[in-house]
């Protein structure tokens, strides 16, 4: 008998999330996902008229497609994902993996001919398409967790299948500050920035483009960021993880970088010229996501935190910045974790990761889960 939380998942992912309509075309990118729930996914696109188009992928088979790549073989790959790209009206990726550092014994240089390649496609599924990108729930996630793979698969339902139309009426205050805004000033331990965000706009992320969500976004004005940002959460990148992430920035790009692996981490940043720019700037508040689990897609939304990203900006909150690299660093600033603030404009509006004006209070944790 097939989870019955597949079906309220599914039908989330359609109904909300993608809102397809009758005779739209819908590519399912599944990802290490199991029968059961790509079935129960083109079952829910089905029901509501729509046409499901489904590509199976495994991350060891595409591990070796990378590993071999050339300029040949990833022009051709391009051409043929571009043009399904762009028969379709909507793309939902369910991305699971075993194995997390999947892929990182392949080549920098390989990693970095393939996502420039398939650049132009992730640019046209953004900006085209409605799209939904989440994980599938595995071991490999609810160890990085530090949970058991029961509690993680709990955590995971709970969490994706949240009460998204209501936290997206609690984030309107905080999208409005974000578009009037101009001086941001980020403090922590280890961390004093500044910078710009005037005129970039902001955008909510209420659960119709990433599952599970919760969170708002910016760019900072490419050239404005100044100073010093200390990450204290674990990345993973190309399948490398990444511990102490320091940045120092002079006049929007990234000077100096250390972390554990700061020779790879620089050899990442130097993709191309836009990849020591930052494309984004974002506060995370899903109540239900407390702690890192080196899976970008939940550690970006966690409860009280912020994420800063070197790399290619996005059209909605554009800067300029191009780069085959968008890398979301996150810093917690719960008081477990070090603390921390966020200025506007010279206002104090989170301290210790709890908004503190009146209008952005509905983001805190009690709040949301009412």
């Amino acid at each position: 008998m097939t989870d019955p939380r597949f079906r309220k998942l599914a039908d989330l992912l359609v109904r909300y999330s993608t809102a397809l309509k009758k005779g739209e075309r819908a590519l399912l990118d599944m990802i290490d996902v199991p029968d059961e729930f790509s079935i129960e996914l083109m079952r829910a696109v089905r029901r509501v008229g729509a046409v499901p188009l489904i590509e199976v992928r495994h991350t060891r088979v595409t591990r070796e497609v990378i590993r071999e790549t050339s300029q040949a073989h990833a022009s051709v790959v391009h051409d043929v994902e571009m043009f399904r790209m762009k028969k379709v009206q909507a793309y939902i990726a369910i991305r699971g993996s075993a194995n997390i550092s999947e892929n990182s014994d392949v080549e920098s240089k390989r990693m970095a001919l393939y996502s420039k390649a398939l650049r132009p496609v992730q640019n046209y599924r953004v900006n085209k398409t409605k799209w939904c990108v989440l994980r599938w729930p595995s071991p490999s996630m609810a160890q990085s967790a530090n949970m058991s793979t029961e509690a993680f698969e709990d955590l995971y339902f709970d969490v994706c299948t949240m009460n998204y139309p209501k936290m997206a009426r609690a984030m309107v205050p905080l999208e409005r500050r974000m578009r009037k805004a101009d001086q941001v000033h980020l403090k922590g331990p280890g961390t004093d920035l500044r910078f710009s965000i005037k005129g970039i706009g902001a955008k909510m992320c209420k659960g119709d483009r990433n599952i599970p969500d919760g969170e708002v976004f910016s760019c900072p004005v490419k050239t404005s960021v100044n100073g010093v940002i200390q990450f204290n959460t674990p990345t993973i990148y190309s399948g490398t993880k990444f511990d102490n992430v320091r940045l120092e920035f002079k006049n929007g790009k990234v000077v100096d970088a250390t972390a554990n692996n700061t020779k790879k981490l620089n050899e990442i940043l130097d993709t191309d010229a836009g990849a020591r720019y930052v494309g984004e700037f974002s506060l995370g508040f899903n109540p239900y996501i407390k702690n890192p689990m080196c899976d970008i897609l939940f550690d970006e939304k966690i409860a009280g935190s912020l994420h800063f990203t070197p790399g290619q900006a996005y059209e909605e909150c554009d800067n300029g910045n191009r780069s085959a690299v968008h890398w979301d660093m996150v810093l917690i600033q719960r008081p477990e974790w070090g603390g921390g603030e966020v200025w506007f404009d010279g206002e104090l509006i989170r301290r210790n990761g709890r908004f503190l004006t009146r209008d952005l209070q509905g983001l805190n944790p009690e709040r949301l889960k009412r």
